[in-house]
């Protein structure tokens, strides 16, 4: 069975799990629980309910799946002998079934008796058929869509774009529909609204910053429908299967060093749209913490707010755990953002962005 990230795993139970990167151990997949059916999970979040009629899934949010698969299920939990702990994720025996993104595409893409959301969703691929070279086979659908659990009237549209090729092209075209005020497409994050109402939490990064970020990444979108009314829609990048490297190395080990502040030159930027991120730098300065932090040769990203966030031979400021991954082979420090207590403090900004906001 060969799976990538962002292909859905579903278990007897009742989960769905997203397969989370591209680095996984021999019998297993590392992943993200995403759903459970409304049988074994309820939330009290009201934007967690997947469903039409009455919730038939909900939608883990935060910590909510790490803990649910803890106290519930902790056989979907596999140890990581790079990280010397036990993750999400799930064991090829106890896969019951999987759905791949770029196959239902091909589906929603051929149904006739449409709803709202798939006729908006067969519009998008037409504008990009007609604007590129791009055709359906080079995305996929993720989230409620992926499913079929997905509300007509109001669920947002989750595309996957498949490869660096693709996404540049895609990106382009995206570039020229935003300079238009008639385009069927428009920058979600064009004006501040799209951040209105919205709960801040992180504490070295501002909404400003945050939006000043999202413009320029050029892979959220908001579609304008014939009622005029305004659809989000994301492109979220994959890799292609011919770019694909499984990096877990069993005699390897990660031992974390302490928490860092850094400023540093991006020197490849390569893999900084895809999960996890992964930024080439040369340390600058080291701001707070452990001073080895100036021997750092990457930026190693699992969080998607940081996605694309930051471009070669920029200077960024970087806060997260500086780690220390050592193999037969080599070593070499890096420094992380992940799913951790410290979540909220860790931040990954272009340093003007940062100065401009003060």
């Amino acid at each position: 069975m060969k799976l990538r990230d962002r292909d859905a795993i579903i278990s007897r139970e009742g989960l769905i799990f997203r397969v989370f990167g591209y680095t996984h151990p021999p019998k297993a997949y590392v992943c993200d629980a995403e759903y459970a059916s409304a049988k074994i999970f309820k939330s009290e979040n009201p934007k967690a309910v997947r469903g039409r009629e009455q919730p038939c899934f909900y939608k883990f949010y935060e910590d909510e799946g790490w803990k649910f698969i803890k106290s519930r299920f902790p056989k979907h939990l596999i140890f990581h002998e790079m990280l010397n702990k036990k993750v999400v994720g799930v064991e090829h025996t106890n896969i019951a079934a999987v759905r791949k993104p770029q196959e239902e595409i091909e589906k929603l893409a051929q149904t006739k008796l449409k709803d709202k959301l798939l006729d908006a969703l067969q519009n998008i691929l037409s504008f990009i058929s007609l604007n590129s070279n791009l055709s359906t086979e080079n995305f996929g659908v993720f989230g409620s869509l992926l499913h079929r659990f997905y509300h007509p009237e109001f669920s947002d549209i989750d595309l996957i774009v498949y490869g660096r090729k693709s996404l540049s092209e895609l990106q382009e075209i995206l570039q020229e529909a935003y300079k238009n005020n008639d385009s069927l497409l428009s920058n979600e994050f064009e004006k501040e609204n799209a951040i209105a109402g919205k709960c801040w939490r992180f504490l070295n990064y501002s909404p400003k910053e945050f939006l000043w970020h999202q413009q320029r990444k050029l892979i959220y979108a908001l579609l304008k429908d014939k009622q005029q009314h305004r659809i989000k829609t994301e492109f979220e990048p994959v890799k292609d299967w011919k770019e694909i490297r499984n990096e877990y190395n069993s005699k390897a080990r990660i031992v974390q060093k302490g928490w860092t502040r850094t400023l540093a030159r991006i020197t490849d930027d390569a893999d900084a749209p895809f999960i996890p991120s992964v930024y080439l730098i040369e340390p600058l300065e080291v701001l707070s913490g452990p001073k080895e932090a100036c021997e750092a040769k990457r930026i190693l990203s699992y969080m998607e707010e940081f996605r694309l966030q930051a471009r070669k031979d920029e200077k960024v400021i970087v806060e997260g755990e500086l780690e220390e991954v050592t193999n037969p082979k080599t070593n070499f420090n890096q420094i992380t953002l992940t799913y951790c207590p410290r979540y909220y403090e860790q931040v990954l900004k272009v340093a003007y962005a940062s100065i401009s906001e003060s």
